[in-house]
């Protein structure tokens, strides 16, 4: 079993499912060739996909071309089925920053022919995360920075303010079509800026001064 890591905390909360969410920036979108849509569009990722501060994304044999996507990220402290968006986050435990990391070249030819993602996104190693915050130490989730350097440069640079959608709207959306349980991890989508990674680089990922992550990458 996997647990979160909780900044000044023992608190044990076992990850469970990953549920992600595209297209939740419009630049992002834009950068992409792609539409944003009315409701959120979903994808998961396995729970053996994730690693901690100052791990190692792997680049798979399978892939030439991995690309960042830097993400806030909501855990769930209670169960949540059919929840309204006025009492969603009442569900909503703390937050995390991740990567989302996706075999672009994979996908693209998932996309092409019409294929599920679950490949492209599935790898181990494909979610890197933070230590979590606590809730209560965020007065509000959607006025966050959210940054991500690579080699100490900064690839992507955006506040939480310009998603699409509001938190409650995204609890709310997806408990209606999966029971969200204790410990499940929601990736909100990524900013405009995503782009390659390569062997020897140095991600450093930041949400707002609440917590960090850094990782580096390697080959298979």
């Amino acid at each position: 079993m996997t647990y979160y890591k909780f900044q000044d905390s023992e608190k044990r909360v076992r990850i469970g499912k990953i549920i992600c969410l595209a297209r939740t920036y419009t630049e992002h979108a834009r950068e992409m060739n792609v539409h944003v849509t009315e409701d959120p569009l979903l994808f998961l990722k396995p729970t053996s996909s994730i690693i901690f501060d100052h791990g190692t994304i792997i680049i798979p044999k399978q892939s030439q071309c991995l690309h960042h996507e830097v993400e806030l990220g909501v855990i769930l402290g209670k169960k949540a089925k059919s929840i309204p968006e006025e009492n969603a986050m009442h569900s909503v435990l703390g937050y995390l920053v991740a990567l989302d990391i996706t075999a672009r070249d994979i996908q693209a030819v998932a996309k092409k022919n019409g294929w599920p993602w679950a490949i492209a996104k599935g790898f181990d190693t494909f979610a890197p995360i933070s230590d979590a915050v606590m809730k209560e130490k965020v007065p509000d989730p959607l006025n966050l920075d959210l940054m991500l350097r690579i080699n100490g440069v900064v690839k992507q640079r955006a506040n939480t303010n310009q998603m699409i959608y509001s938190i409650e709207r995204i609890v709310s959306f997806i408990s209606e079509i999966m029971t969200l349980e204790p410990g499940d991890l929601i990736l909100t989508g990524t900013p405009e800026g995503v782009g390659e990674i390569k062997e020897g680089d140095v991600l450093e990922a930041q949400l707002d001064r609440l917590c960090s992550l850094t990782v580096d990458v390697k080959h298979e």
